[in-house]
């Protein structure tokens, strides 16, 4: 079976066990790219003894300290939730994101995130994920451990890549990664602070916020970034062509 450029990512993993075993259900599943965000133990040997002959995953994963550098040159990122829906966020079933992952993994780098044991993931790390993944399971007892959250991902995409997976489509432009869409969350915030566009809502913190998730939904390609920048200087230079003021 041909690699595939999908990264399994894992966020504060509490028990090194559980990378252990997660190494050892990516081999089973012919996936080789581990990424560690603050592991609280890593090496170490129990991560080492659960591998259990998945030693080459484990030794080739990168530790890293942020999210974003975690998902620095990747496109489309898919964020594990036990969430069934959510009003900001798409949430997909793991059967359904599977090919997706595979189609995108084509054109770039894909992610699929995890996190820690107890607490999951955080909503500003959720918002990274263009689409939320669920996995089913019984309402009586819906919590998965670690490792096997990991193996039944890591199942769906094997048994997605025994089928036809389609190729990248022509002449379309990548996703944009995390940094370029960094970049334009970060104009945006100063465009808006320069035409005095306030969040209206009570609180009036959420306005960025659900900016962002507009636009991760919206899944922009590189090309489109570029042009909602290029609207967002236009109206930069018009404010101070027409003598406003500088922020």
């Amino acid at each position: 079976m041909e690699p595939v450029d999908i990264r399994v990512v894992l966020v504060a993993t509490s028990h090194p066990g559980n990378i252990g075993a997660a190494a050892r259900a990516m081999k089973n599943m012919a996936l080789r790219s581990l990424v560690l965000v603050n592991p609280r133990q890593f090496p170490h040997a129990e991560a080492s003894a659960r591998a259990s002959g998945a030693d080459d995953v484990l030794a080739a994963a990168r530790v890293v300290g942020s999210l974003a550098e975690a998902l620095a040159g990747c496109g489309y990122v898919a964020a594990t939730t036990a969430r069934d829906r959510d009003q900001y966020f798409r949430v997909i079933d793991v059967r359904e994101a599977a090919p997706r992952l595979l189609a995108e993994a084509h054109r770039a780098p894909a992610a699929v995130v995890f996190g820690a044991e107890r607490s999951g993931l955080s909503n500003e790390e959720l918002e990274m994920a263009h689409a939320l993944i669920r996995i089913p399971a019984s309402a009586e007892y819906a919590s998965l451990n670690l490792a096997m959250a990991v193996q039944l991902v890591a199942y769906e995409l094997y048994r997605a890549r025994g089928a036809a997976v389609p190729g990248p489509l022509p002449l379309a432009a990548p996703l944009a990664g995390t940094q370029e869409m960094e970049r334009l969350y970060a104009h945006f915030a100063q465009v808006l602070e320069e035409i005095d566009f306030r969040d209206r809502t009570q609180s009036g913190t959420h306005l960025m916020a659900r900016i962002r998730r507009l636009l991760q939904r919206a899944e922009l390609d590189q090309n489109e970034v570029n042009i909602l920048r290029g609207i967002l200087t236009a109206v930069q230079n018009r404010r101070r062509t027409a003598g406003g003021a500088e922020p």
